[in-house]
């Protein structure tokens, strides 16, 4: 049987606590296969294919800000092997493309421009490189890694994630590539010591699919296996087959619940989970897709089980081979801002008292149509379930919500708007107590 008091004091670092707070960011995916209209690559693709001829990143930020988003992780290098930025230890860069004349670096343009909106700037660096030809060497290939590494961690202002990809396509008859994973992560560390590191890395954990799905129970506390690099590129795309964007898993539902946890006597890790997925099938863009954007129902509805579900929302916006996000991205960023911001605007106000049972009291009968309870986890996740019960002006009281994790922030939305003068969240199990940050009801 797992030790509670070991269980319950699990506590995640100052950069991920940060990084928690952050809620939804954007990832950008441009590059080479914009240009080709592919997803994954072939490597060695010709650098005058690369030519955009109207790049507006600032439009990319102002998109961004309209949604609600705190910052932006850049594809900086693909798997294809082209670099956006001019790097010193390959010539398969913009510096070898028609772009600027050859004077161009992307990832300084969305640097600089992150950094006037007000985001914080992210680099997403590919391990897998089909175009350099020390791949699959050993020793030089991670030398190669860390030298564009250090580049981006130095060059760029602070970054707040290094996200580091688990896909891989080879095949069993390509080059295998052992990764220093050990040296990445102490570069990291060493060079940016606030960037968390996620995905194939100890900090943030991917969630399991790229679809958008979220657990219905989602724990922080984790067996700290979970952070092997071997076992997230294990589970990541092995194959272009246009497919797996969409593919949700069903193994590994549950992985920090005490059943789940019962049997277990290793070691436990906080690795928090982030939610990745596209406003489009494709992470690239394709004009083919520019009528089947996801409508702003589709992405509420997953920073509501994300963000409202003990995880962090990375929502890819794929900008055009002319350097430009479309018109229906645009027009879906401002209005999943607009619905956040609506949802945040009905909070109601209401008396708080905390003893054995929160109750919260309203001024009159509201209308409520979700519940948001969030525990302080700079002092662990422990709450193992609560109960959310409805008390009428006649003083009826009934079970409208059963939870069993919250964690950051927990947002339950009732099948259907309930009327309530009290509201009472009775904890009925918790690892050695908890402590509530927030609680509050939404108004219908």
């Amino acid at each position: 049987m797992i030790n509670e008091d070991y269980l319950a004091n699990i506590r995640p670092t100052h950069r991920q606590l940060e990084w928690q707070k952050m809620e939804m960011y954007a990832f950008i995916h441009f590059g080479m296969n914009t240009m080709t209209d592919r997803e994954w690559g072939e490597g060695h693709e010709d650098p005058s294919l690369f030519n955009p001829d109207r790049v507006d990143v600032d439009q990319w930020m102002r998109a961004l800000v309209s949604a609600g988003m705190t910052g932006v992780i850049l594809t900086c290098k693909h798997h294809d092997g082209f670099c956006l930025w001019p790097s010193a230890y390959t010539t398969h860069t913009v510096a070898s493309s028609p772009w600027r004349e050859g004077r161009g670096d992307l990832v300084r343009e969305v640097s600089d421009s992150a950094a006037r909106h007000g985001l914080k700037f992210g680099i997403y660096l590919s391990p897998w490189d089909m175009t350099e030809q020390t791949y699959g060497q050993g020793q030089p290939y991670n030398d190669f890694y860390f030298n564009q590494l250090v580049e981006l961690l130095t060059h760029y202002g602070p970054v707040f994630s290094v996200w580091l990809d688990g896909a891989c396509g080879e095949g069993p008859n390509g080059k295998v590539q052992a990764y220093d994973w050990q040296r990445i992560y102490d570069t990291v560390r060493a060079l940016a010591p606030e960037a968390v590191i996620s995905v194939c890395g100890p900090d943030v954990r991917w969630c399991g699919n790229e679809a958008g799905s979220v657990r219905a129970n989602e724990w922080s506390v984790v067996p700290a296996s979970l952070r092997e690099a071997e076992r997230t590129a294990e589970n990541s795309q092995k194959v272009d087959d246009g497919e797996f964007s969409r593919q949700v898993a069903s193994a590994d539902e549950d992985l920090g619940s005490r059943e789940a946890l019962a049997d277990y006597d290793g070691p436990l890790a906080w690795y928090p989970a982030e939610v990745n997925t596209s406003t489009r099938k494709g992470w690239f863009h394709h004009e083919a897709e520019d009528t089947q954007v996801r409508g702003v129902d589709e992405l509420f509805s997953i920073w509501l089980g994300s963000v409202g579900g003990n995880a962090t929302f990375l929502l890819n916006v794929p900008p055009n081979r002319h350097g430009l996000l479309a018109d229906a991205d645009v027009e879906v960023l401002a209005q999943l801002g607009a619905r956040i911001a609506d949802f945040r605007s009905r909070r109601i106000e209401a008396e708080r008292e905390d003893d054995e049972v929160v109750t919260l009291r309203f001024a009159a009968n509201e209308r409520v149509s979700a519940v948001v309870l969030e525990e302080d986890i700079a002092r662990g996740q422990r709450i193992d379930e609560a109960i959310i019960c409805a008390l009428t002006e006649a003083g009826e009281e009934s079970e409208i919500a059963r939870v069993h994790s919250v964690g950051y922030r927990r947002i339950v939305t009732l099948p259907s708007p309930v009327e309530a003068r009290v509201l009472r969240i009775a904890v009925v199990a918790s690892r050695r107590g908890f402590h509530l940050a927030d609680a509050y009801a939404v108004r219908a």
